[in-house]
């Protein structure tokens, strides 16, 4: 019993970092994914006006 309160926090631990790590992974990827579109790199500028 006596080991039970320390695995307990320990896992914990792990839930918060495995949630905090999944909370900036979706912040990664929206601005990855949605923002990069509506600003665009010079790159990708200019391989629009080439093929319009």
């Amino acid at each position: 019993m006596l080991a039970a309160v320390p695995w307990h926090w320990w896992l914990g631990a792990g839930l918060l970092l495995a949630g905090v790590g999944a909370v900036i992974g979706v912040a990664v990827g929206y601005l990855g994914k949605v923002e990069a579109q509506k600003h665009p790199s010079r790159a990708q500028r200019r391989a629009q006006q080439q093929q319009q």
